[in-house]
């Protein structure tokens, strides 16, 4: 009975429990327990890879008699092939299916002309949709597996880019820091000694000491507010006594690098930024010239106009080849803190590969206009860095991809090679001798004409038009067993009728 009771309405006593169903698929047993709920369908149902590979092994038996089941035969074996999974059911089912055959070849003989057929049945029908099937489930995971460390690899480098970019803002703050400190302090300065003045009216006094006052708090505001933005693991970058480009370069030469700085126009009027933003240009390419192209001739070109300064740093070929190392990409922090640097000051930075070596090109305003949006970076090449399940996919795909080549081709192989020997055999037990052929003539009786035939028939039977009389029955034997023989083929026909020798001769295909 179902998990519930109807108590029915003005039956004069009140139901004696009152009970909220929240579910009637459970079966309750005559004690009121409930019993457990059992799954009636068949694992072959509830299985769709064994209904599959089931499936695929029937329409293959089929396929050998009737060439029309090839086709669900290799709809279901790709579908079977796209299922994800171990393979070893779809082995077993393959090995069901040789075994069937060859058994059935051992009881009917006479089925032995099927065989060839049956052998490009699994290999065309089975084996090659299955690998087809399998690759495309293999081919899919290897794409999302893809799309997935794109999108991993995506974040990974905005991160990076956004940490850089905070690292320059830090030192763009700390330069603003001493400039705008620098500045308020001479303002203090000044307004300490115009308080002082002795022929400024004491109102004014009392105005340039709230100005002397106003300068100090804001020089300490401003202290606490780059003190904020500083990274606290970041070191405080250290600017150079001297931010000249002509000790940078001098520096440089020292080191061993051999540089030249070419300088156009006059630079007195430069605002410190721009000086600023040039120097980190032209110190940070010299760093990557001498980090990744030791020895190479060095350009450093400055162009001033009364708008812009453009700085180009250009490196040639390393002296020898066995010292070139992989240029920095745009995941490198300098080169983003230096485009971040030169893209706040409303300029525009761009690197890359010229003439065989590398330049670094920044066009600085003097006077910096709102800055340009950022440009997404783009992620470094990193196969190095693939996670070990991409790796394993593909390793997968191109085992699948060997294997659909190989197994197909040595199966054919090895199933022809096994029915060659089986035809082989079964052909030299049904030939017959052309001198017991000769000893045969019309009339003979069976049991006379049995003492010179073979122990069984051959099982091809070549086409013949010729009519066959009522109650006539015809045996063929092989004339010979050699495949290679120009009679391969060829067939002596016996016809018998009430046991009686009535037509003897010679059939071929």
């Amino acid at each position: 009975m179902r998990g519930a009771r109807n108590e029915t309405f003005g039956s004069g006593r009140p139901p004696s429990e009152v009970r909220t169903v929240t579910s009637v698929d459970s079966t309750l047993t005559d004690n009121g327990t409930a019993a457990t709920p059992r799954n009636t369908l068949p694992r072959l149902v509830r299985d769709p890879a064994t209904l599959l590979n089931t499936a695929t092994a029937v329409a293959a038996g089929l396929s050998v008699t009737d060439l029309r089941w090839t086709v669900p035969t290799a709809v279901t074996a790709f579908l079977a092939g796209r299922r994800p999974g171990r393979t070893a059911p779809t082995a077993l089912a393959l090995l069901a299916v040789l075994a069937a055959g060859v058994t059935a070849l051992a009881v009917v003989p006479a089925w032995l002309p099927l065989a060839g057929r049956f052998v490009a049945v699994v290999v065309a029908a089975m084996m090659l949709p299955w690998f087809a099937g399998r690759f495309w489930c293999q081919y899919r995971q290897l794409v999302r597996a893809g799309w997935e460390r794109a999108g991993q690899l995506q974040r990974e480098q905005q991160l990076i880019a956004d940490q850089a970019r905070l690292r320059e803002r830090t030192r763009i703050a700390q330069d603003m820091h001493d400039v705008l400190g620098h500045d308020l302090s001479l303002i203090a300065l000044s307004a300490g000694a115009l308080k002082l003045a002795p022929d400024l009216a004491e109102h004014h006094q009392r105005a340039a000491a709230d100005i002397r006052a106003r300068a100090a708090g804001a020089v300490e505001r401003l202290g606490e507010v780059i003190g904020v933005l500083r990274e606290e693991t970041g070191a405080t970058p250290v600017e150079p006594d001297d931010p000249g480009l002509t000790r940078l370069t001098s520096e440089a030469s020292e080191a061993g690098l051999p540089v030249e700085l070419c300088v156009d126009g006059e630079a007195d009027d430069l605002p410190p930024v721009v000086a600023r933003a040039a120097h980190r240009v032209v110190q940070e390419a010299l760093t990557n010239v001498a980090k990744h192209a030791p020895g190479a001739r060095t350009t450093v070109h400055v162009t001033h106009t009364a708008t812009r300064t453009e700085v180009v740093v250009e490196n040639g070929p390393p002296p020898s080849a066995d010292r070139v190392r992989t240029r920095p990409g745009i995941g490198g922090l300098g080169l983003i803190g230096l485009g971040e640097r030169v893209r706040l000051t409303g300029g525009s930075f761009r690197h890359g590969p010229r003439d065989g070596g590398y330049a670094v090109v920044a066009r600085i305003p003097h006077h910096p206009s709102p800055p340009p949006p950022s440009p997404l970076a783009l992620p470094a090449s990193r196969d190095d860095a693939l996670p070990q399940e991409h790796r394993r996919a593909r390793r997968r795909a191109g085992r699948t991809l060997i294997a659909a080549a190989m197994v197909p081709l040595v199966t054919a192989a090895l199933l022809s090679g096994v029915l060659m020997v089986w035809e082989t055999r079964s052909a030299a037990q049904s030939v017959l001798d052309p001198r017991d052929y000769a000893r045969l003539h019309v009339g003979q009786d069976r049991s006379e004409v049995r003492r010179f035939l073979p122990e069984q028939q051959t099982d091809y039977r070549p086409p013949t038009d010729e009519p066959m009389g009522e109650g006539t029955t015809c045996e063929y034997y092989a004339m010979t067993a050699d495949r290679f023989d120009d009679r391969s083929g060829d067939a002596y026909r016996l016809c018998f009728r009430e046991d009686t020798l009535v037509s003897l001769g010679t059939v071929a295909p």
